[in-house]
């Protein structure tokens, strides 16, 4: 069987689809699986052990300059190679417009959805044969992606953390991770999806500078349109705190491979850190982390937000509630050093919370 994946972004939801990959492949290892990922995102798909293939799209430049030739080659060779292909199945895990095109570009007989209130837009629906219920609504986003499994005709297994391990994989750059391996560094992330989940930069200074004081070499590490953020934590945070270098994927995989501890709100890169198992701290002010936080052993959340009903939904919003101050944040980072497990409050499917 023949199986397109589409997940086209961001960081954190194509780590978080990482089990969907490697339940496909576990349930059936003939299978050929292919996976549609934005180009900015490739190397979190490339070398995948359960991906045999992947295609490549550039949806944001496309819809700058929807009727440009380069738009229409570019859109052209992509179902060529769909078409070449010649897939017996679509699986769309995003669940938007974007996504869903690319699935009905696919040409495969069947092309498969999460149904409503799963899905995040409706509209997508128009390029689905077919349309499964995601899991139960206390289940992590995860478990929901598993949930596309029966597409396939098998049952999804029990939700298993993400692991980033073959990432760290690749020679010249393990060789790096060897020679950094036993340094004391904690790794700050300054920013994040959206305004109303990234943390005050006197907050994630005022961490830093605990963190220096308890011996850790702290590094501030910044995305795109971060810098200027992240460098004024930096300078708040004073001695014993540093600014990374601009960093690529794979090069913050490596940075967070060779860490001790990071520390991010609701952003990807703090799924990377977990799904490679790093001690790592997630801040949710504004997202619900029952259904969109860091899985792993080695995971705490410290939450600012309300903890209320839950049910089925598209969205991760979620009530604010009390301030998150840099004490509770350095008390969860402490108690993860301590024995390289999380010390929580709350666990649930893996991850770990203090309130």
């Amino acid at each position: 069987m023949r199986i397109v994946l589409v997940r086209l972004s961001a960081l954190g939801d194509i780590v978080h689809t990482w089990p969907l990959a490697v339940a496909l492949r576990q349930a059936d290892p003939h299978i050929h699986l292919s996976w549609v990922v934005e180009e900015p995102f490739r190397p979190l798909v490339d070398g995948h052990p359960a991906v045999d293939a992947v295609f490549t799209t550039r949806t944001r430049a496309w819809r700058r300059s929807p009727f440009s030739a380069s738009t229409r080659a570019e859109i052209a060779a992509l179902k060529a190679r769909f078409h070449e292909l010649q897939p017996d199945l679509t699986i769309d895990s995003q669940g938007l417009l974007k996504s869903a095109l690319v699935a009905r570009w696919t040409g495969a007989p069947r092309r498969v959805g999460l149904a409503r209130p799963w899905r995040r837009e409706r509209v997508a629906g128009f390029a689905y044969t077919e349309v499964f219920q995601g899991a139960g609504g206390d289940e992590h986003v995860a478990a929901t992606n598993l949930e596309l499994v029966r597409a396939a005709g098998f049952d999804p297994p029990a939700l298993e953390a993400p692991d980033g391990s073959w990432l760290l994989d690749r020679p010249q750059q393990r060789r790096q991770l060897d020679s950094a391996t036993g340094r004391q560094i904690a790794v700050i992330l300054p920013g994040a999806g959206g305004a109303h989940k990234i943390l005050a930069e006197s907050t994630l200074a005022a961490v830093s500078r605990d963190l220096a004081d308890a011996g850790l070499e702290v590094v501030v590490a910044w995305g795109p349109g971060e810098h200027d953020r992240a460098q004024r934590v930096v300078e708040d945070a004073g001695p014993g705190v540093a600014l990374a270098p601009p960093t690529s994927i794979v090069e913050l995989a490596f940075m967070f491979g060779a860490a001790a501890l990071v520390i991010g709100g609701d952003t990807g890169p703090t799924h990377l850190a977990a799904s490679l198992g790093t001690p790592t701290v997630a801040v949710f002010l504004a997202s619900d982390w029952r259904r969109n936080g860091p899985l792993g052993p080695n995971t705490a959340v410290v939450r600012g937000t309300r903890e209320t009903v839950r049910s089925p939904t598209g969205s991760a919003r979620a009530e604010p509630g009390e301030r998150v101050g840099s004490d509770r944040i350095v008390e969860a980072a402490m108690a993860l050093l301590g024995d390289g497990t999380s010390q929580t409050a709350e666990k649930s499917g893996g991850i770990g919370t203090r309130s």
